[in-house]
């Protein structure tokens, strides 16, 4: 019994850790392209893949509230109010020019120093034994061996990424329910959510600026100017 209680929460686990990479894969993947993208309304359709996601890792985690609100605030509307912005932009006068000689040498150098940046962040995270044994693996057989990596991958996850079936008994669920998930934005991240405010108004006034097209010569009617005239002066002899 206890044997099978063992193979039942192994292959639990093994389930979780699949929708997790499956998720955060198709996560990476979705917003990488909704970046790339010269369509600005193709942008948009990734861009809610990027957030439906988002809340399968949250659901994953344990957080249907949040995850079911990012559905519905972010999908619902603010994707739906990008879309409808994008569609309203006259894509005409968006010249998609070809990047410079100069922003290439940019760009590639700056996206490589975040790839490192972002590898060496994963690797500080996790323990050392795993990197020495791949490369073991690489030094001692020149045959890619399925299994061995497969006992490093199953290592990795039971030591790294224990917080997707977290036990709610061992950490008390009076502190972890999703009302107090959310409360921790306006509470611990007060900062982080007045500087992300911050960053959607500006998007925003962006857009505005962007659909705003002042035409020069338009008649406009002025009624506090047609109702303060003097009665005297409006009509003139020629």
């Amino acid at each position: 019994m206890h044997n099978l209680n063992l193979d039942f929460i192994s292959s639990l686990l093994l389930t979780q850790y699949f929708f997790f990479f499956l998720f955060s894969s198709l996560a990476i993947l979705t917003s990488i392209i909704a970046i790339a993208a010269k369509n600005p309304i193709h942008s948009v359709f990734f861009l809610i893949l990027v957030f439906f996601n988002s809340a399968g890792l949250l659901i994953l985690l344990g957080s249907e509230f949040l995850a079911m609100l990012f559905l519905i605030v972010y999908v619902g509307a603010i994707a739906v109010l990008f879309l409808f912005v994008v569609m309203m932009l006259n894509i005409n006068y968006i010249s998609f020019k070809k990047q410079t000689l100069a922003s290439q040498n940019f760009v590639l150098p700056a996206g490589i120093l975040i790839i490192l940046l972002f590898l060496v962040e994963l690797f500080s995270l996790t323990e050392q034994g795993v990197l020495v044994n791949v490369i073991s693996i690489f030094g001692q057989n020149s045959i890619f061996n399925v299994e061995d990596f497969w006992h490093i991958a199953q290592n990795f996850f039971s030591k790294n990424l224990d917080y997707i079936a977290l036990d709610s008994k061992h950490l008390g669920s009076e502190l972890f329910t999703n009302a107090h998930q959310f409360g921790i934005i306006y509470t611990g991240y007060i900062y982080y959510f007045l500087i992300s405010s911050v960053i959607l108004l500006v998007a925003m006034i962006g857009a505005i600026m962007l659909t705003l097209h002042r035409r020069v010569g338009v008649r406009k009617q002025n009624i506090y100017k047609q109702i303060s005239r003097d009665f005297e002066k409006a009509i003139k002899v020629l």
